[in-house]
């Protein structure tokens, strides 16, 4: 992009909010006295104006790296880190109420292998290095149901593209949403994006997709009849 910050980032229009209703005191004394310990390193362009890379295998020693791409109250998120130690995962969530529910299912089952960016996920594919990703989710995104805002949502090429250039060659790249349009969205700009879709009927998803447990959005989607859609794909 040609337009910049005054700190050198690129004017990013961020689609969602930041903050909803007003935290209790519980939830920001977790994002006072946790966050900075999840923190995957410099992340933002005010710490890091010269976009250098994380070190991954410093942070996590080693291990497969997984990222959740707004995850949310965080319910996935930690259920993955639990029934999975030797990988450690990385969180991406720009709204602040999110981040502070994570961190309180953190209190209650601590888990070394997580590491949050309460950010743009894009802010975050700046400083991630290529081919350094072993899997990613994106779960119940927001849906920008107006035609005119499709261009606000996840899968476009402004986030697929770099996502693609962060996770290995044969990665998996897993998305879930209940909205039918979303999915017609996603299965054209997701292949187009380097990834092939591994579909073989529509029991598919309980196998490829080991330790599910659902989130708040799918228990919302159900109660409300909407049907939930489960999308895995490979990077070619």
């Amino acid at each position: 992009m040609s337009e910049r910050h005054p700190s050198g980032a690129p004017w990013r229009n961020f689609y969602g909010r930041f903050k909803g209703k007003g935290l209790r005191k519980s939830q920001e004394a977790y994002l006072d006295e946790d966050l900075a310990a999840y923190s995957p390193g410099k992340v933002g362009w005010d710490v890091n104006p010269d976009r250098a890379a994380l070190d991954l295998e410093a942070l996590f020693g080693g291990k497969p790296v997984w990222l959740e791409v707004g995850f949310g109250g965080g319910e996935h998120l930690v259920h993955q880190a639990l029934g999975n130690p030797e990988v450690g995962l990385i969180g991406c969530e720009p709204y602040i109420n999110g981040v502070a529910m994570l961190l309180g299912k953190l209190r209650e089952n601590p888990a070394q292998n997580v590491r949050i960016h309460p950010g743009d996920a894009r802010d975050l594919f700046d400083v991630l290095p290529a081919n350094s990703l072993s899997k990613a989710f994106l779960l119940y995104p927001d849906p920008w149901p107006k035609k005119r805002h499709h261009r606000r949502r996840f899968v476009t090429p402004e986030h697929l593209d770099p996502l693609a250039r962060a996770l290995n060659p044969g990665a998996e790249f897993r998305v879930a949403t209940d909205i039918p349009d979303y999915v017609r969205q996603t299965l054209i700009e997701v292949p187009r994006a380097g990834f092939d879709w591994l579909a073989d009927g529509p029991r598919d998803w309980r196998e490829p997709w080991a330790n599910w447990t659902r989130t708040r959005y799918e228990e919302k989607a159900l109660r409300e009849g909407r049907t939930p859609h489960y999308l895995t794909f490979r990077k070619r």
